[in-house]
Parts: C-alpha cells; sequence; structure tokens
C-alpha cells in the first residue's frame, strides 16, 4: 500500500474519525483485491486508487451502517471496497472518454500507461468488484450491477449532450442521476439494509444518499471553474474544454463566451478564461452552490429521522464539510 493510503487516515476530517478503524479495514481490503498476477494491473489500479481520492462513498456508507444501528461492519467494508473499485474503474474509462491529461494533480493513467493497459486494468477493477460482492445475497448483487448500469447508461446520455446546446437542466440532473449519484444511492440503500432497517427505511436511506451524490457533484462543477488546481488536482474549466455540460455550464448557456467556448473544440486558452470570467461575473457558481446546499439540505432531513447517535451527527457533519469544500 502507497504512503498516500496508510496516511489516508491521519488526514481525516472530524466526521471521519469516528470510522478511521472502518476505514483503514477498506484500505486493506482493496490492496489485497488489487492484486494480480499481471503486475502491471496491479501497478495501474494502486496508481488511481491511491492517489488522493477522499474515499467519499465508503464514508458515507460506513457511517450510514454505524448510524443505522449495525455493528459487525465485515459486509459494509466487502461492499464499500465494490464500491470505490467500482468508481475507480469508471475513473479509468473517463480519462480516456475525455483525453485527460491530469488527475488528482498527476498525469492521467493513460498518459502514464497508455490507452490499452488503463482500459484493461478498468475492467480488471469492475470484475474484481464483483468478485468482491458475488457472495451476497441476490438483492445486493442486483443492487450494485443495477448502479453500474446507470453509470453506463450515464456516461453515454453525457456523451449525447457533449459540445451540445440542446442540452438542459434536466438532462444535466439525468446524467448525474446516474453516473455520479448512483454509488451513493447504492452506498446507503445497502448500508441500511445490512443494518437491518424496515425496508421503507431502506428506501429513504438510498434517496438520502442519492441527494448527497447530486450535492458533491454540484460542489465538483463549481470547483471546476473557482477551484486551485494546487488542491482539487484538476485543470480549471476542464468541463469547458471537454465539452461536458456541468450545471455551471447549462446554466451559462445564455452567456455569449461560455457559448463559444463549449461549442468550440480546441478554442484555446483565451476563450476559455473569457468563459470562467463571465461564470464567475453572473454569479453561476454562487447558483450552483446554492442549489448544492439545497440537495445536502434533503439529505440531513432525511439523517435526521435516525435515532440520535454520533455517527448520525457525523453523517450531518460530512455533508455539510462535501457542500463547503474549496478543493
Amino acid at each position: 500500500m502507497s504512503q498516500d493510503s496508510s496516511s489516508r487516515s491521519q488526514r481525516a476530517t472530524a466526521p471521519l474519525r469516528l470510522i478511521e478503524g472502518d476505514l483503514a479495514l477498506v484500505e486493506k481490503r482493496i490492496a489485497e483485491v488489487i492484486r494480480a498476477r499481471e503486475p502491471r494491473l496491479t501497478e495501474i489500479a494502486d496508481y488511481l486508487i491511491n492517489a488522493g481520492g477522499k474515499r467519499v462513498r465508503p464514508a458515507v456508507a460506513l457511517l450510514v451502517f454505524r448510524a443505522c444501528g449495525g455493528v459487525d461492519v465485515t459486509d459494509m467494508v466487502d461492499l464499500s471496497v465494490s464500491l470505490e473499485l467500482i468508481h475507480t474503474a469508471t475513473l479509468l474509462h473517463d480519462d480516456i472518454i475525455d483525453s485527460s491529461d491530469v488527475r488528482r494533480g498527476k498525469d492521467a493513467a493513460p498518459v502514464r500507461f497508455g490507452i490499452a493497459d488503463t482500459l484493461v486494468t478498468g475492467d480488471f477493477l469492475f470484475s474484481r468488484a464483483f468478485q468482491v460482492c458475488g457472495r451476497f445475497e441476490e438483492n445486493i448483487v442486483r443492487w450494485a450491477a443495477d448502479a453500474c448500469v446507470q453509470l453506463t447508461e450515464g456516461e453515454i446520455l453525457q456523451g449525447r449532450f457533449r459540445r451540445n446546446t440542446a442540452v438542459t437542466e434536466q438532462d444535466y440532473f439525468e446524467i448525474i442521476a446516474r453516473k455520479t449519484a448512483s454509488l451513493f444511492a447504492v452506498g446507503t440503500r445497502i448500508a441500511a439494509y445490512l443494518a437491518k432497517m424496515p425496508a421503507a427505511d431502506v428506501d429513504e436511506m438510498e434517496r438520502c444518499g442519492r441527494e448527497i451524490g447530486i450535492a458533491f457533484q454540484m460542489i465538483d462543477d463549481v470547483l471546476d471553474i473557482e477551484g486551485d488546481p494546487a488542491k482539487t488536482g484538476k485543470r480549471v474549466g476542464a468541463d469547458l474544454i471537454d465539452g461536458n455540460p456541468s450545471l455551471t455550464v447549462v446554466w451559462g448557456l445564455t452567456l455569449p463566451a461560455v457559448r463559444r467556448a463549449f461549442l468550440e473544440e480546441d478554442c484555446g486558452a483565451a476563450a476559455i478564461e473569457e468563459a470562467l470570467a463571465a461564470l464567475k461575473e453572473g454569479g453561476i457558481a454562487t447558483r450552483v452552490r446554492e442549489a448544492a446546499v439545497a440537495h445536502a439540505t434533503a439529505a440531513a432531513a432525511i439523517i435526521d429521522r435516525l435515532p440520535a447517535s454520533s455517527f448520525r451527527d457525523n453523517i450531518r457533519a460530512l455533508v455539510c464539510d462535501l457542500v463547503d469544500r474549496q478543493l
């Protein structure tokens, strides 16, 4: 395991301190399951998995499990690992699709290892994910598989609206519900289910995860136009450069500079800077942050119905951290 991974718990924010031990088990299990007979697969998988990701999805799922009364974390650790491997596989594939040069402040995997080996490693991680969760009952495997199907549908839908000014706010929400929120939602659903919550509460916790995922993605959209690349590990303006319909872009398409940058491939750094300035001056980032807070508030209302506990309070604090983040 890399130094980044081994020191991750030392950097944990306050809401995660209650589950530092659980997250350490996730890290240990990830290190076990990404080992392959072909060292190249392990090298590429480790390169991205331990490149500084925040493990937000496992953290949310584990906190929900504990807050719902879950005690034995063994199964939840395995499910958290599966979801993190699925997420990482999609990042590898995204970097190929978007021709990304940078991921988490380092060369993107296709740049460092080549497209072919990166693609195969994504397939390897998907396979490992279902190898881990395949031991569970049919419901859980089906929910995880459904989330993967939604991810692929979201990717295709996003591609349909790449550099397409016909994209609407409704299209955006459909994309992120499938591509981002689906993994949060299935994680919180499985967490409540494994904690033996009643069926209606399991459904509510799934809705909570979806709201958290939507808020998380909206803040990512904001950071794409005003984040510090040294902290986010991403290029500023990547969505405009790649023609991706983020919410900041969708709401900014009435601004001529944004519309030009969104439509034109290789439009140049000056045009991207002009579009970013227009988005900031137009107050788009503030509007998107406010929308993210509304979804986080909806998630918090569901969380507040759980029995009082430190775990419940820490889920709420984590959600607040996610929408307040500046990096």
